[in-house]
């Protein structure tokens, strides 16, 4: 039975198969579910842990996170920036002293650092003057605003350790409090709780921070609010630091409710926490996908899902950033790399938490149709970088804010997918076809008639975005053709007329080619290098260009003018798709493994947005890859009749593929 108190607080780099001689030593276990790093050393990308509200990244020195990113709060621009996810007062800010003297958690290194992605745990071994020292790291499934640090100490010789806790309050805080409280409960039992507060956003908002220790009968707690363990040679002791953020943007009172759930915390004890959070974990992982013969593939797509997973709840309404929850790179906004590239397998394997993604755009429905008015148009225009609010937040100097307009085809387009695998009717009434009318009437009014009959699209970025202020951008073109022939299918199923105007400018947009027969980015479009795959995008996920000899052509034209050091990893992937599709394993494998083996970061395997980047978790290429393999080797595909499976191709190594994807199961064998 434990105790309770309150007191004061190399993976294997998977590179290319030429490159395989430099990968570090790293091994995996547990069937694929379990990525170790020993003795991690040299370059050290840290890995999180996130439960759709809150995440936050583990360090390699003893005791060490990084920021805490909170889904649910934000600091709005001003004259002088954008708005940014906001990174919160971090509770779990524990140091050590053993035997009176203070350990350097700095010099301190692991013998071994795990993450289990079955349980959504990160654990790390030390070995500090004969002491043993496992930490487990969890950003609790079960209490979406809390944080714990689980510590077990087995002594080698007689010692006396004393364990503090500071939180750390990030220096955009204004008006910061640290105060010490005592809490006395109706059944007598006295807690000490560290509350840690501070105000951001101006001013106008708070956030507060509570902590709590949880420990056995090993574990002292003390007046002044620390942890006093007392060891002889061959015992052990275990106890826990839970944390919890709140802020008055999630609610009314956050210093009262940030201590009612640590003390909740007290009351049900480290064992019941634990399992409540891999019992959530657990069900999560009911919709997987299962990789038999290659254990690197496995342990990546699942690592990937993990990432998914950790960035968006059930009942949020929120949808997630290109890095997710782990670090604030583009401010937290969110761009089409949400619908595109990490909607559909989220709607594939959990359709609940993909709704998220689609209840934030329709929160942000009236401010697209605003944004529509203010430049001269009927209609919802999204904007390209959204703010929580669902209000523009691209930085001033990004001509992508003014000119990426295919975010608003991409959303209806993630719409009309929702509507095929759920059949959800009601959802399409109610949400899904407002949006999908209001983007139709926005590009009734985006497009240009042309002398004979056809229609264009002028002065855009597209997919690739290097070309700044293009006509007739392929991508742009081929998902605005898409997003008004399926405003026309749903307003049918919704009992409504559709406009006229909506199939016959979708017929009418034109899609541009070489001489030979080749998809032609752009109008101006002459070979030049280019960021990532746009007229790729019309063979999949559009289904436009559909025939073998086009897809073809298109893919071994711009394979090799994407930019290989900037270029992000989705396009691979969408080649591997693409290859699949056509039953050519080898090239869609080695489409599959550059999706992911350049990008991946040592000593676990992060995901980096491009080759040469060091910027993990690239939730937008972990989508990707997802992709490459539910609907390259997997051959599912969205229709409006549901999910299908179609024949599909293997890679060499793959005995079989066996996805669980809510409640169904498909299967794939060599």
């Amino acid at each position: 039975m434990m105790r309770s108190f309150l007191a004061l607080g190399a993976l294997l780099t998977l590179l290319l198969p030429s490159e395989a001689a430099t990968r570090p030593a790293t091994r995996t276990d547990d069937d694929g579910w379990v990525i170790t790093a020993r003795n991690p050393t040299g370059d050290y990308h840290a890995a999180a842990v996130a439960n759709g509200e809150l995440g936050v990244t583990v360090g390699r020195e003893l005791f060490s996170l990084g920021q805490l990113l909170l889904g649910d709060a934000s600091e709005s621009g001003t004259a002088a920036s954008v708005s940014r996810i906001l990174e919160g007062i971090n509770p779990l800010g524990l140091s050590l002293r053993i035997d009176g003297r203070p350990v350097d958690n700095a010099a301190q290194h692991p013998e071994w650092q795990q993450i289990d992605l079955r349980r959504g745990v990160h654990a790390s071994l030390y070995r500090i003057d004969r002491l043993t020292i496992e930490t487990r790291v969890r950003a609790l499934r079960n209490m979406p605003y809390a944080l714990m640090t689980e510590v077990r100490i087995e002594a080698d010789r007689d010692a006396e350790l004393l364990v503090a806790n500071r939180a750390s309050i990030p220096a955009i805080f204004t008006d910061t409090l640290r105060e010490m409280r005592t809490v006395s409960c109706e059944d007598r039992i006295r807690m000490y709780i560290q509350r840690t507060s501070g105000r951001y956003d101006g001013g106008e908002e708070r956030i507060v921070a509570s902590s709590t220790f949880l420990g056995d009968g090993a574990c002292e707690a003390l007046p002044s609010g620390e942890l006093r363990i007392v060891l002889r040679k061959g015992e052990t002791a275990r106890f826990a630091l839970v944390g919890s953020i709140c802020t008055t943007e999630s609610f009314d009172d956050p210093w009262n409710e940030s201590e009612r759930q640590v003390i909740y915390a007290v009351r049900e004890g480290i064992d019941h926490l634990i399992e409540a959070h891999e019992r959530l974990w657990e069900r999560l992982w009911q919709s997987d996908i299962e990789i038999e013969g290659d254990r690197e593939a496995q342990l990546q797509t699942r690592f990937a899902l993990y990432s998914l997973y950790g960035s968006i709840r059930e009942g949020s309404r929120r949808s997630i950033p290109p890095m997710g929850l782990t670090m604030p790179g583009y401010n937290g906004h969110i761009f089409w790399d949400s619908e595109i590239w990490m909607f559909p397998a989220l709607l594939v394997l959990r359709p609940e938490l993909a709704r998220q993604m689609l209840d934030f755009r329709f929160d942000g429905l009236d401010a697209a149709r605003r944004r529509a008015s203010v430049h001269g148009y009927r209609g919802a225009m999204y904007p390209w970088e959204a703010d929580p609010r669902g209000e523009e937040s691209t930085p001033i100097s990004a001509l992508t804010g003014p000119l990426e307009h295919h975010i608003s085809a991409d959303i209806a387009i993630a719409c009309w997918n929702y509507y095929c695998v759920t059949h959800d009717r009601a959802w399409l009434l109610s949400e899904g076809y407002p949006i999908l009318q209001e983007v139709a009437a926005f590009w009734c009014d985006r497009v240009m008639r042309n002398d004979d009959g056809s229609y264009s699209i002028r002065n855009v970025i597209g997919a690739n975005e290097y070309a700044v202020g293009v006509t007739d951008n392929a991508f742009t073109n081929g998902s605005a053709r898409r997003a008004l022939e399926y405003a026309a299918e749903a307003a049918e199923l919704c009992g409504e007329r559709p406009d006229p105007r909506w199939r016959k400018i979708a017929a009418g947009l034109r899609i541009l080619r070489f001489a030979d027969g080749t998809t032609r980015e752009h109008a101006a479009y002459d070979g030049e290098q280019i960021k990532q795959a746009d007229a790729n995008l019309l063979g999949y996920p559009l289904g436009i260009v559909t025939d073998r000899e086009s897809i073809l052509r298109d893919l071994a034209y711009y394979a090799e003018r994407i930019d290989p050091q900037n270029g992000p990893a989705m396009s691979y992937s969408v080649f591997a798709v693409q290859y699949a599709r056509l039953g050519m394993a080898r090239e869609a494998e080695a489409m599959f493994r550059r999706a992911y083996r350049p990008n991946l970061r040592p000593p676990f395997g992060t995901f980096a947005e491009t080759a040469t980047s060091g910027n993990p978790y690239f939730m937008t290429g972990a989508g990707g890859m997802l992709q490459a393999v539910l609907f390259g080797f997997g051959g599912l595909e969205i229709t409006p009749e549901g999910l299908v499976q179609r024949a599909s191709v293997l890679p060499a190594s793959w005995k079989s593929l066996t996805i669980r994807a809510n409640g169904a199961l498909f299967r794939v064998e060599r």
